[in-house]
């Protein structure tokens, strides 16, 4: 069957934009690949076995999102650490910190597991309070004014949204982010190259989309919107009551979103592309086009994981045009 040009196949792989570099993982399999100080490109390929192969009541429906989000999390903050170790040269010369000192003292050689560790934990209570509980507390200012419960659920996903791009349009004032969005352009390119039966060079990724369906931030989106329809229905009066109910909701949301985005990422059907439409919009925001350079980067981190040309002579005997 010849397959057009506008057609995709999924691939199975999926990745992430580091300091100066994108990691991508297949399977169990994963590759960093970062861009040196020096220009040369560092290839490092290890293996993460998720919660769902370790526990198979992880991997049920509804529930694996919940783990797939751990493990995202957790396989990101080791790409992070691996990257960021090309950059540190001038903070090793200079003397610990007080606090870093305390850390040694109290974890040894398993510093750096508990950093992360913490890093992670401090990473999610801010997201809760930035993106769940900040927008409750402002939408709840106009509770005086505003009866509906429906249009106060509305009111506070709204602000959410808000709140969420705000957000990004700060963070990506700096220099060492915007860097990484066009990183994280890369690697959508890769894929978006590679699951619409392109061979895998820079002109082709180059050629190909910066938006992809199962990209992270579209991920979020599909939370917040989700969000305000559990809150639609979920209704409690208390100020108290509310906060608990945003927190333990979370897991439920998020596992809802996860499905609906493996769904969108494995589906091209006209109906999917239109509900997807709102998450490839908000990508603008965390993906920018990247040089000849970065492309090289991303390219490096498939080709350690992935078997490009097998998947393509499998998938698109008839290459597009």
């Amino acid at each position: 069957m010849r397959e057009k040009g506008g057609c995709m196949k999924y691939s199975g792989i999926g990745g992430q934009a580091v300091i100066e570099g994108v990691m991508m993982k297949n399977g169990d399999e994963y590759a960093t690949a970062v861009r040196k100080p020096d220009g040369g490109i560092e290839v490092k390929k290890d293996t993460y076995v998720s919660a769902g192969e370790k526990v198979k009541l992880f991997s049920l429906p509804f529930l694996r999102g919940i783990f797939s989000f751990v493990d995202s999390m957790i396989l990101g903050m080791r790409a992070l650490t691996f990257s960021a170790s090309f950059f540190e040269d001038d903070e090793e010369d200079s003397e610990p910190s007080g606090f870093e000192k305390l850390l040694d003292r109290l974890f040894g050689e398993k510093m750096e597991k508990a950093l992360m560790s913490m890093v992670m934990v401090f990473s999610v209570i801010m997201g809760i309070c930035i993106f769940m509980l900040l927008p409750m507390f402002l939408a709840n200012i106009f509770h005086h004014f505003i009866k509906s419960q429906t249009i106060m659920a509305v009111l506070e996903g709204v602000l959410r949204i808000g709140i969420f791009i705000a957000y990004i349009k700060l963070v990506s004032r700096m220099e060492d982010i915007k860097r990484t969005f066009m990183y994280h352009g890369a690697e959508h390119k890769c894929i978006n190259c590679l699951e619409h039966g392109l061979e895998l060079n820079v002109e082709n990724v180059r050629n190909s989309s910066k938006e992809h369906k199962r990209c992270g931030t579209s991920f979020l989106l599909i939370v917040m919107i989700i969000s305000i329809l559990f809150f639609m229905v979920i209704r409690v009066k208390t100020l108290p009551l509310r906060i608990v109910s945003r927190i333990v909701l979370i897991p439920v949301i998020a596992g809802v979103s996860y499905e609906f985005l493996r769904l969108a990422g494995r589906n091209d059907s006209k109906l999917v592309d239109i509900l997807s439409r709102p998450g490839m919009w908000m990508q603008g925001l965390t993906t920018s086009e990247p040089d000849d350079s970065m492309i090289e980067v991303g390219i490096a981190s498939v080709e350690a994981v992935f078997d490009w040309k097998a998947f393509l002579d499998k998938n698109f005997p008839v290459k597009p045009s």
